[in-house]
Parts: C-alpha cells; structure tokens; sequence
C-alpha cells in the first residue's frame, strides 16, 4: 500500500483546506466542539451541510449520476481527514451514508428520483429503525409486523434508541413481512414518513442528559407498498448491506487524532498537582502515547482498507475491525479528557445546547464542561452498530477463519 500522495491529490487537500478556511462557520465549529453526543443538532449539523451542498460536496461518497464529486477513495479520506482537522461537525450519517447506497443499490427509479435529491437538499431527515426492545444485537428476532393489504403494508410494533427520530421525517426501518420461514428470510426493508397516523415518538433520557435517541411505537401505520426498498423477504441482505457502511463508511482515525490533539494542547495549561503542567508528567505522556499509536494503527488499517476499495473490492467484514477499535479508542480519549481536567471534568451540566447564546456557563471551560457527558455518551459506542461482542465474533469468523 502506497501512502506517498501524488501531486494531484496534494493539490486536492489544498483546495479543502482553503475551502475549510473560508467557509466553515465558527458557529457550526464551536457547536460541534461543544456537542457531546455522536449526532450533532440539526441547526449545526444542517447548517453545514447546507455549505457543502452548495459547494456540491456533500454527496462526495455518492456516484456521480446521483449528485456525487467522482472523487476517489483517498480524495474521499482526504477530504473526511481535513474536515476533522478543521473541527468541523459530522455529517448527517444517517440519510447520506447509511439510506443514499441502499436506496442506489438496491431502490427503485422512482425512490432514486424522489428521495435522493431531498436528502441532498435537506428536505429529508431520516432516522434508522432496527432495534427493538427484544431484538439489538439479535437484530433477527425483530418482532415489528407488516401485513399487506391491498396497496398498503400495515405496521405494527416499536423500534428503540432511535437516533434523531423526534427531529426526523421519515424512518427507514426493518419489518417482519413473513413470520413462518426462517426469521431473516421473512425481514424487509420499508420507508415509513413519521407525520404518518399511528406513529408515536417518546424521547429516552441518556445518563449525561442528553435527547438523541427515542423509541417510536407504531400502531396501524399505512405505509404504501411503494415504499418497499428491494422485494419483500430481502430486508437482511439489505441491513447487512447497511451495516458494512455503518461500520466502515467512514474513517475514525482523523476525528479520533483531532480530539486527541485537543486533549494533548489543553494538557499544557493543567496543573499536575505538583507544581508543574500535566503535559510534562510522565505518567501521562506514556497515556498519550498509547492512546496515539492506536490512533495511527487505526489510521493504516482504514487507508488499507480504502486501498481495496480503490481496486473496486468490497470492504468486507474489516470494516467490523475498523468499529471495534474505534469504540475502544472513543471510550479511552474520552476518558482520558475527564481525568485531564480533574474535578472541573466531572461536572454534568444537564441544559442543551452546550453552544451558543444561551449556553450555561462552564465552571472551568467549555471542554471541561462537555467532558463528562461526552465520556458517559461515548459508553454506547461499544454497543451500537453492533456491540464489541458482535464484532469480535464476526472478526474471528470471517477474517481469521476460526
């Protein structure tokens, strides 16, 4: 694997890098520094998106027929790589990088016409129902029904930690259509619009305080049969399809060095309690080393596995490695964040937003005050997307062939 750039893509970085400069907003950037969940808010995650849309970056993963940049995988890294440098938000992950390649995969002419340009667009913001009260990482036992009858599928059931749905429009979510084969035989793929009759969405609580996941229950709800993604029975090929994107659809590495690199600056103001700044001790060098050389062992296995997909190969069950060591390096940088700022990193100031006009006031600073609701918020990455335990089966299965 070459990772020399070549004068073209060194040219391509500094374009975004320009681009960064002028254009993105110190109110989405302080929004995002000071967002302690994995979703940013709407106002700042679409206020950014708007940006890039105008500039026509925001499908860059998306082919060029659909509205996407034609660039290549490493422009794509390249172009993730810079925006976390830049403290930029995430994107909206759930409409462009989750839903958009299921829907030009697998979607009809009239769903690729229809709700493709709207996610581009903003008009759609979409919300991700898979897990059930009795059905997370035994996704296949999901339980929420869908019964044809005429023209329509009616539904029925609930989905659980549903990201987002309270400020969402429409859930692409999995439903049992047939319950006498065996169960991932009978799952499929359907787009229900949440103004529908019958859909209720009740917020959840995290432990830092924060509003991002929801259970949505869903009773009687028409969904028209246009609204099915593939044929009835393929909802399993599609959710592995999904997953392989949620897991390994974006790189970690450069968002997880930013946030390290913030972590290793503020160090330098903190006191070690003796006298001296935390930077200097070496106990905590030693941490910060660790925690970088995961980092940039992240960092290779994902240019590696950008590297297959420059040839056109799929990116396979690696992308599992990908999200497990990155749960494992979130959990370990949050935490060293906390330990940075002493007590002043254990306040939990429950009010959202933590930015803007009427933020609380932080006892110490803005990164201490967010520090503790982003280290209990990030306890979940070893859970979704399927759990650590999912991950090193699949690894131990499909990649070590044990």
């Amino acid at each position: 694997m070459d990772i020399e750039l070549s004068p073209a893509d060194e040219a391509f970085r500094e374009d975004v890098r320009a681009f960064l400069r002028d254009h993105l907003p110190d109110a989405v950037k302080a929004g995002a520094a000071a967002t302690p969940s994995v979703f940013v808010e709407p106002d700042i995650g679409q206020a950014w998106n708007a940006v890039l849309a105008a500039k026509g970056w925001l499908g860059y993963q998306w082919p060029v027929e659909h509205g996407g940049t034609g660039w290549t995988p490493l422009q794509r890294y390249l172009f993730e790589k810079e925006c976390a440098a830049a403290g930029a938000p995430n994107l909206t992950v759930l409409g462009l990088k989750l839903l958009a390649p299921v829907l030009w995969t697998f979607g009809s002419a009239a769903q690729k016409a229809r709700y493709l340009p709207r996610i581009l667009s903003g008009e759609d913001y979409w919300c991700q129902g898979f897990s059930e009260p009795g059905a997370g990482s035994d996704l296949a036992s999901l339980k929420t029904r869908a019964v044809r009858e005429g023209d329509h599928y009616v539904v029925n059931g609930s989905k659980i930690w549903t990201t987002h749905a309270h400020h969402a429009n429409g859930m692409f979510t999995l439903v049992r259509t047939d319950p006498q084969v065996k169960k991932q035989a009978g799952i499929s793929f359907l787009l229900i619009d949440l103004a529908s009759p019958g859909v209720s969405v009740r917020p959840i609580l995290t432990t830092a305080g924060d509003h991002e996941v929801n259970q949505v229950f869903l009773e009687d709800v028409r969904v028209p049969v246009e609204n099915l993604v593939g044929e009835e029975g393929q909802g399993w090929t599609i959710a592995k399809f999904l997953l392989e994107n949620e897991r390994g659809g974006s790189c970690h590495a450069p968002k997880l060095g930013y946030d390290l690199a913030q972590i290793v600056a503020a160090a330098k103001a903190e006191s070690d309690g003796n006298g001296g700044c935390l930077a200097g001790s070496a106990d905590w060098r030693r941490r910060m080393a660790k925690a970088r050389l995961g980092v940039e062992a992240l960092e290779m296995i994902e240019l590696k596995i950008i590297s297959e997909i420059a040839k056109g190969r799929k990116p396979g069950p690696q992308t599992s490695l990908t999200k497990l060591l990155a749960s494992n390096l979130r959990q370990e940088i949050d935490l060293l964040a906390v330990d940075l700022f002493g007590i002043a990193g254990l306040q939990l100031e429950t009010s959202r937003p933590l930015y803007g006009d009427n933020a609380p006031e932080p006892v110490h600073s803005r990164a201490a005050q967010v520090a503790a609701a982003r280290y209990l918020n990030s306890r979940a990455w070893t859970i979704f997307g399927g759990t650590n335990e999912v991950q090193s089966t699949i690894i131990a299965k499909s990649v070590l062939g044990l």
